[in-house]
């Protein structure tokens, strides 16, 4: 049996795709499929029971040459070398369309946040903070939430990185993390960043297909931060959620699902099953829900080969890395359905991230609105490249997202040059 594919194998494979098609530069070819630096640390832990824990966590730099390094920490059971080594790689291209000056990087820890409490979670996040040591730097690798983490770990990941600084460097290395509190330094918008920022290219897709939003009717697959942000988003817009999974289970209400009420019921269970305003619905009946614009926001090769053929919607739009495996695209294509690519359109944590290490570098604080202009403004210009590339090119939006990142960095390590 031919061993299946993985998420990051389909990186690889739209990468050389569009690298191709471009006709990059072969040395900077070599150069893009290569990480810089891959750093594992093992690092023991004394919980409160007091047992000690061997803990394996990770942090792989893929490439700097538009900026530092900038990547999520994501605590996670399967987290593994190889997905953190695609997701610090998906942080490159996703930099390089929205014209970001920074590079991609990510790392994160083995283990499953849900079974430790809040006391662990503190020594474990703090223990590999200190680990990771000089690896990471407010000039150098900015660390950022993904899944399992919050602004309450970038909190401690912050109060921990500054414990090592000497005192009179302190408050200026506040923006080694973005995703922060508040009260910590973090940025108005932040939490919702990848959320509005998919909305943002819901409403352009939308303006430019004359289709009315209003009235409309979506479906959600995952309803942790992403998920529920973009279906809160979507809810002054005037259109309906009707359906949501999460690994617990699926919902349906064709009446339509408040999104606030459930992220209400959400905080207080930890899951969606048992949500007394829909009817539980198995996975495949989930799929088939007919709606306007499906938002996977969940797990890796969600739309595949089984899938892909159930869904009726006109617009998928990627809240999560890497949902729609290759033969999921060509069925997409082949039904006519429209796709928002997962590294242009959920890049809004990245741009917003990238817009609280500015307010920290500058001792500045921007107001929300402005947070969204420039958010709005970013992801825009971004989408607008990405449909140019794919009519220059006349291929998908995907094939073109990853041409138009790879052109960006082309034309950077021409003038620059490469050492020596």
């Amino acid at each position: 049996m031919p061993k299946q594919k993985s998420f990051c194998d389909y990186v690889v494979d739209h990468v050389s795709q569009a690298a191709s098609l471009i006709s990059l530069d072969p040395d900077i070819r070599q150069i893009l499929a290569q990480t810089i630096n891959e750093v594992i640390i093992n690092f023991p832990v004394k919980t409160e029971n007091g047992e000690v824990e061997m803990f394996t966590g990770y942090r792989v730099q893929h490439n700097n040459v538009m900026g530092p390094f900038e990547g999520g920490v994501r605590f996670h059971p399967a987290l593994g070398i190889e997905e953190v080594r695609v997701l610090a790689n998906c942080m490159t291209w996703k930099a390089a369309i929205a014209n970001i000056p920074f590079g991609g990087a990510s790392g994160g820890i083995q283990f499953d946040p849900t079974k430790y409490s809040l006391d662990d979670l503190e020594r474990i996040t703090r223990r590999f903070t200190f680990a990771l040591g000089n690896n990471i730097g407010p000039e150098y690798d900015i660390i950022s939430p993904d899944i399992g983490t919050n602004s309450q770990i970038m909190a401690w990941v912050l109060d921990t990185y500054l414990s090592t600084m000497p005192p009179h460097k302190r408050q200026a290395c506040k923006h080694v993390v973005t995703g922060k509190p508040i009260k910590s330094g973090g940025s108005l918008g932040r939490d919702k960043a990848t959320g509005q920022g998919i909305v943002f290219l819901i409403q352009k897709w939308a303006e430019e297909k004359n289709f009315n939003l209003k009235g409309a009717t979506y479906i959600v697959q995952g309803f942790g931060n992403v998920g529920s942000w973009t279906a809160r988003l979507l809810k002054p817009l005037g259109a309906k959620l009707i359906a949501v999974e999460d690994f617990t289970g699926a919902i349906f209400n064709q009446e339509g699902i408040d999104p606030e009420d459930l992220c209400e019921y959400v905080k207080k269970n930890r899951k969606i099953a048992g949500y007394s305003q829909a009817k539980a619905v198995d996975h495949k009946a989930f799929l088939q829900t007919k709606a306007d614009v499906f938002v996977p926001a969940a797990l890796e090769n969600q739309i595949n080969s089984e899938t892909a053929p159930l869904l009726n919607v006109k617009l998928v739009a990627e809240g999560a890395n890497g949902p729609t495996d290759p033969e999921g695209d060509r069925i997409l294509r082949k039904k006519g359905i429209d796709l928002l690519p997962d590294i242009l359109c959920n890049s809004g944590g990245l741009i917003v991230s990238y817009f609280e290490w500015l307010q920290n570098k500058r001792s500045e604080f921007w107001e929300l609105e402005e947070v969204d202009s420039k958010l709005h403004t970013r992801i825009i210009n971004a989408y607008n490249l990405v449909i140019d590339k794919s009519k220059e090119l006349k291929v998908d939006m995907r094939t073109a997202a990853y041409a138009a990142a790879l052109s960006r960095l082309e034309r950077v390590y021409k003038r620059r040059g490469i050492f020596p």
